[in-house]
């Protein structure tokens, strides 16, 4: 009889220490951090299709989504800590309300331009430098299969390299960051000079040919302004990568990205 009410008691603590962590590991990530798996090829090379991160909720303070309960007394408030330009940030999308991760480009009150995919801010040139290739595989990437652009849209075979211009853009804070370039003369790569609204952020994909971001507006299918409330927070580190369908697939691993850096 002792004996079973021990084995009673053990399975409750045991319960109870398990619940208890769920919950506080549920409320951490809820409130701090929030995973993201790269899905798409739009900040290649910076991200790669199947890279996994958590981003810190925490960077600048709460917004409208970063904050998940309704009744958050944060909720509703301008955030804390500005973004700075060249952040990496995650923001829910204003229109179709999905998740999306691009570079943070353009601030409040800034005018931004493309000419022949060189890229303006409040008139001044942002200067790039040639640094190489990116060289892929040109095959499958991630659950949903899609195949890499290739320079100049010229055809390879399965297998064969997948190769793309590489430049190294720095912002005026002096932000360095890497940028691809598939093809010229792109709409994208000419455009009107857009001043971001007070309390909006203009947001570009560093895979510049391949990426809907801030330069198309809402109505086709892209980012255009995005309003503060709508940031979620900023990735700071890839965690784990894995270039194949799924993360079971241990062949596929890229350790060389994990706990990498993001800039």
């Amino acid at each position: 009889m002792a004996e079973t009410k021990k084995d009673d008691n053990w399975f409750v603590e045991t319960f109870k220490t398990v619940f208890w962590a769920l919950l506080i590991a549920g409320i951490f990530r809820t409130l701090f951090f929030q995973p993201f798996w790269i899905p798409s090829g739009s900040m290649k090379d910076t991200l790669l299709i199947g890279d996994f991160l958590f981003v810190n909720k925490m960077a600048y303070g709460y917004s409208r989504y970063s904050c998940p309960f309704s009744a958050c007394p944060f909720s509703g408030r301008i955030l804390s800590s500005e973004p700075e330009r060249g952040d990496v940030i995650v923001f829910r999308h204003p229109v179709n309300n999905q998740d999306y991760i691009k570079r943070l480009i353009g601030l409040p009150g800034d005018k931004v331009q493309f000419k022949n995919g060189q890229l303006f801010l409040n008139g001044e040139a942002v200067p790039q430098e040639p640094a190489g290739q990116f060289i892929e595989p040109y095959e499958k990437q991630g659950p949903i299969g899609n195949l890499p652009s290739c320079k100049d849209a010229i055809p390879v075979g399965i297998g064969a390299e997948c190769v793309k211009d590489r430049y190294i853009e720095t912002l005026p804070n002096g932000v360095k960051h890497s940028i691809l370039n598939i093809v010229d003369g792109r709409f994208g790569d000419n455009t009107p000079v857009f001043t971001v609204p007070e309390g909006n952020y203009f947001f570009i994909g560093d895979n510049r040919d391949n990426s809907q971001d801030s330069r198309f507006s809402q109505s086709v299918g892209g980012v255009g302004f995005v309003p503060r409330e709508y940031l979620i927070g900023r990735a700071d580190r890839v965690i784990f990568s894995s270039a194949g369908r799924s993360m079971l697939f241990f062949w596929t691993w890229r350790p060389d990205r994990f706990f990498k850096a993001i800039q």
